[in-house]
Parts: structure tokens; C-alpha cells; sequence
């Protein structure tokens, strides 16, 4: 079994392993709700419907930014849910929504010790307009080492673009290769599954009730509650050498 502090480079999704992505929604789709007089929808359902909606859009439109993808599936959800359709600018303000999702309360401080060892890269699925807005506020300004989005690649993870895209930039920026790069996320679906395919080792950051990108099949390398718990385990192992 490979070591945490053997490695040099982190690359994380954010979206529901720096950010409560699935909080967020929630929380963006109530007007839509409350309009319908439908705030009995379980989250299990919200959740299952928006995954749906998402993936399928990801797949149709690979460079749609993602606030504009948000905005264009709002309708589509209201319809699966069996609610009304949605006004243009209620849509737009889900899409709008990104910059106020709130962040994990141990991400920030474990983000800080985590980067004592490692590179730590940005590989997420929104725009970059989105990310800077999460950033600046959610992530109190944090400096990551490099930022790439989907609107970068062109392209949606779990599309094994994205991961060759982080590879060479990885490889062309800091000199540091696959072999030793760890993919820290929290989706299977969107993360742990292509990385795998890849070769990439993966760190999954489960964060307990987490939804959506769950698979029956769990891959990783290693498995943490939280990305506070991952910087535990790396410390330990560093204060043990």
C-alpha cells in the first residue's frame, strides 16, 4: 500500500468534496418549490432527478459553461418533478446559484495543511466564472496551485479528457507525473471510476449522506470521511517517518 506522503500532487474535484454541492442545490431549487407548494419532495428524489438531468446535459452540450447548463436543466427538473415550468429569470438565478454553495467546515483548514506536501490542482466541472465566484467567497480565497475547469477541457468529467488534460498540465507546469498524483473526490461516478481507468490513484472523501455520483461498485486507494480526516492521516504518517 502506497503512502499519502509518498505522493507530490492533489487533484480535487469540488463540487461535493470541497462544497457542499448537494446542500446548495437544495437549497436553490426551494423558490421552485415553494411556488408549487411542494416542499414535501424528499431530498432523495430532488437529488436523483437533478443527477439525471445533469449527466444527460453534460453529455448533449460537452462546452455549455456550467451556470448555463444549470439555468437550462431548471425547466427540465420542474417537469421530471411534475411542477410548474419555471420563469426564464428564475432559471437564470439557479444558474447564478454556484457562488453561494456552501463549503464542507473542514475544508478550508484541511486544504491549508494538505498543501504543506502536496501540489494542490482544481479539476472541476463548472465554469470558470462559477469557480472564481466559489473561491473568493465559500473558500476564502484559497490559492490553489492550478485551476482547470470543464470550460477549459471542453469537456464534462467523468470524460477521460479531463483527466489527460490535468495530466499534462500537471506534467508540463510542476514536472510531477501520474505516479504521483492522488484524484481526491468524493463522486465514484464522476472521479474514482475514470481515474481508475486512468491508472491515477484516488482518495475517496465520502462526506456521510452524500447522494449524488454514488456507485454499488466503491473504487479507491483510500477512503477518508472528510478531506480533515485525509490530513489527519497524512500528518500521522509524516510525524511516524
Amino acid at each position: 500500500m502506497a503512502s499519502l506522503k509518498d505522493f507530490k500532487v492533489l487533484s480535487f474535484d469540488v463540487y461535493g468534496t470541497l462544497v457542499d454541492y448537494e446542500a446548495g442545490i437544495l437549497s436553490a431549487l426551494e423558490p421552485l418549490l415553494a411556488s408549487n407548494n411542494r416542499t414535501d419532495i424528499p431530498r432523495l428524489k430532488l437529488l436523483e432527478v437533478y443527477h439525471e438531468c445533469e449527466v444527460k446535459q453534460q453529455r448533449e452540450t460537452p462546452d455549455m459553461p456550467y451556470s448555463q447548463l444549470l439555468a437550462t436543466i431548471h425547466p427540465h427538473l420542474a417537469t421530471k418533478l411534475g411542477l410548474a415550468p419555471p420563469t426564464l429569470e428564475e432559471s437564470r438565478a439557479f444558474g447564478k446559484s454556484i457562488g453561494d454553495w456552501p463549503a464542507f467546515p473542514d475544508t478550508v483548514d484541511a486544504l491549508q495543511r494538505l498543501s504543506k506536501q502536496y501540489k494542490l490542482v482544481v479539476l472541476s466541472n463548472v465554469d470558470r466564472a462559477s469557480f472564481s465566484l466559489t473561491n473568493s467567497g465559500p473558500l476564502k480565497g484559497f490559492p490553489f496551485d492550478l485551476i482547470i475547469t470543464a470550460q477549459d477541457v471542453g469537456s464534462y468529467k467523468p470524460n477521460p479528457r479531463n483527466f489527460e488534460y490535468m495530466l499534462k498540465e500537471v506534467k508540463d507546469r510542476f514536472g510531477f507525473d501520474k505516479g504521483q498524483t492522488i484524484q481526491t473526490a468524493q463522486s465514484q461516478f464522476h472521479d474514482h471510476h475514470p481515474a481508475r481507468a486512468m491508472g491515477i490513484k484516488s482518495a475517496w472523501i465520502v462526506r456521510p449522506g452524500a447522494i449524488m455520483g454514488n456507485r454499488e461498485k466503491e473504487i479507491f486507494d483510500w477512503k477518508f470521511n472528510t478531506l480533515g480526516d485525509m490530513a489527519d492521516a497524512l500528518e500521522s504518517e509524516l510525524n511516524a517517518s
